[in-house]
C-alpha cells in the first residue's frame, strides 16, 4: 500500500530545483522585461539593496507559492491526522510557512515583485490528494509528498543563499533555509518517509508542462492574501534591519 500510494505521488512529483527554474519565467511583464531569459543570473532591476537577478525574483514567488499550499495542508493535517508526528508536522507547516509569507509579503513591493495569491495547478494537485486521502493512508501521502518537496527545494535555497547579492532576498533565504529544515525534520520524525522512494523522486522528477507548474497572475489590484499565524507562533517574519541598513548598493 505504502509503495503503490508513493509510485502515485511520484507520478505528480516534480523537484523544486526545476520548479524554481521554470519560476523565472513567471510573470515576464514584472519589472519593466520585455523579453524573458532563461538564465537565472540575468540582472532584471538594479535595486537599493543590490542587484534583482531572475533567479532572484522566481525565488521570492517560489516561497510564496509553496506558503500557498503548504499552509492549508497544515490546517488539513490538523484534522485528518492520525498520529502525533503528523499533528506536530501540522502545526510547524502553518507556523513556518505564515511567517515566511509575512517576509515575502514585505520584500515583494520593495522588489516590484509580483506575488501570486493561488499556487501552482501541480501544488493545487497535492492538496486534491491530501484532501481525498483518510486515515492512515493521510498520514502516508502527507509525510511523502512534503518530505519530497521540502528535500528538494532544501539545495535551490542555498543556492540562492550563497549567490544572491541582494540582502532582502539573502534574509528571505536565510528564513527559508530554516524552515524548509525544520520542516524536513519534522516530516522524518513522523517515521512515514521511505527514503528511497524520496530520493528517488528527487533526483528523477518527472517532466510536467510549464502550465502545470505556474501559479496564475493574480488580477491587477488585488490585494495578497494573508496566510495566518497560528494563535501562539513560535515562527516569526525575518528581521530586515541589517538587510534595510546593510551594505546593500553594493552587494555587500
Amino acid at each position: 500500500m505504502v509503495q503503490r500510494s508513493l509510485n502515485m505521488v511520484g507520478g505528480i512529483f516534480v523537484g523544486g530545483a526545476l520548479a524554481l527554474t521554470l519560476g523565472a519565467l513567471i510573470y515576464p511583464s514584472m519589472l519593466g522585461v520585455d523579453t524573458v531569459s532563461t538564465s537565472n543570473d540575468r540582472i532584471i532591476a538594479n535595486t537599493q539593496w543590490g542587484p534583482l537577478t531572475e533567479g532572484d525574483r522566481a525565488f521570492v514567488v517560489a516561497v510564496r507559492a509553496a506558503g500557498l499550499w503548504e499552509h492549508p495542508v497544515g490546517q488539513i493535517g490538523l484534522q485528518k491526522g492520525q498520529s502525533k508526528g503528523v499533528l506536530t508536522a501540522s502545526q510547524h507547516l502553518i507556523d513556518g510557512h505564515a511567517a515566511l509569507d509575512a517576509t515575502c509579503r514585505k520584500i515583494a513591493p520593495m522588489l516590484n515583485v509580483t506575488l501570486p495569491n493561488v499556487a501552482s495547478p501541480q501544488q493545487e494537485g497535492f492538496v486534491t490528494t491530501l484532501k481525498a486521502d483518510s486515515g492512515k493512508q493521510f498520514d502516508i501521502d502527507f509525510a511523502n509528498i512534503l518530505r519530497q518537496t521540502h528535500g528538494s527545494i532544501f539545495n535551490t535555497v542555498a543556492k540562492i543563499r550563497s549567490t544572491t547579492k541582494n540582502t532582502l532576498v539573502r534574509a528571505l533565504a536565510d528564513q527559508a533555509n530554516d524552515t524548509v529544515l525544520d520542516h524536513i525534520t519534522v516530516m522524518e520524525k513522523t517515521g512515514l518517509v521511505d527514503f528511497d522512494t524520496t530520493l528517488f523522486n528527487q533526483t528523477t522528477p518527472p517532466k510536467l508542462p510549464k502550465s502545470d507548474m505556474t501559479p496564475p497572475v493574480p488580477p491587477a489590484g488585488q490585494a495578497p492574501i494573508v496566510l495566518a499565524p497560528p494563535p501562539n507562533p513560535t515562527s516569526t517574519p525575518v528581521d530586515l534591519g541589517p538587510a534595510l541598513n546593510g551594505q546593500s548598493a553594493n552587494g555587500g
